[in-house]
């Protein structure tokens, strides 16, 4: 008999913005026998992390129960976050995850030990890491490279400076001759006090 044979099965879905229609997510659910009671929906950024539905199924996992996402990317913004929460769900919770989108992710027993099961369970979760490593070794590497070309082709790296407009000789001398504050100068320019406060001192 496998583990997570009577766990409960629980569906997540996350769609980026309200407007977003989480349907394709939901239709893998169905098709993956989950009931409409057991998936719940995030509909916000992952940006911050702050998911109330994915939290709720946080406190409710156990173990012997199964988490199913249609992606990876459902976990987290970044291959560290999505790592954090694959070791909380394997490790902590004793859970399984199952990756639609991803076949390889699917850490149910199916071998009929626990002992094959936290191994391959394990062995996944290292790939990413690994995977995650590369990437962000690569690049870093890249942006130095590209650094390095660009500073050889004589490519003046950093913002640009802001262009003076065609009236900012009049306006400054409005207010050299009082005319008009320094906050007032800068707003007919359209730019910030600090900006023109520049110009006029180059």
């Amino acid at each position: 008999m496998e583990m997570y044979q009577n766990g409960t099965v629980y569906g997540y879905i996350r769609v980026s913005t309200t407007a977003q229609k989480e349907d394709r997510q939901r239709l893998a659910m169905e098709e993956f026998g989950i009931p409409v009671e057991q998936m719940y929906v995030d509909k916000q950024s992952g940006k911050d992390f702050d998911r109330p539905a994915y939290h709720e199924i946080m406190a409710k996992l156990g173990k012997g129960d199964v988490l199913v996402i249609k992606s990876l990317d459902r976990l987290g913004r970044n291959y560290d976050e999505m790592i954090k929460q694959l070791d909380i769900i394997t490790r902590e919770k004793e859970a399984a995850i199952v990756v639609l989108d991803l076949p390889l992710l699917d850490t149910r027993n199916k071998y009929g030990d626990d002992l094959t099961a936290k191994l391959i369970s394990s062995l996944v979760i290292q790939v990413f890491s690994y995977v995650a490593e590369k990437e962000r070794s690569m690049n870093h590497q890249r942006t130095m490279e590209g650094l390095a070309a660009a500073k050889l082709r004589g490519v003046r790296l950093g913002r640009r400076p802001a262009k003076k407009p065609a009236a900012f000789e009049r306006v400054r001398a409005a207010w050299e001759n009082g005319v008009l504050s320094e906050r007032e100068a800068a707003e007919k320019l359209g730019v910030s006090r600090p900006t023109f406060h520049k110009w006029v001192h180059e």
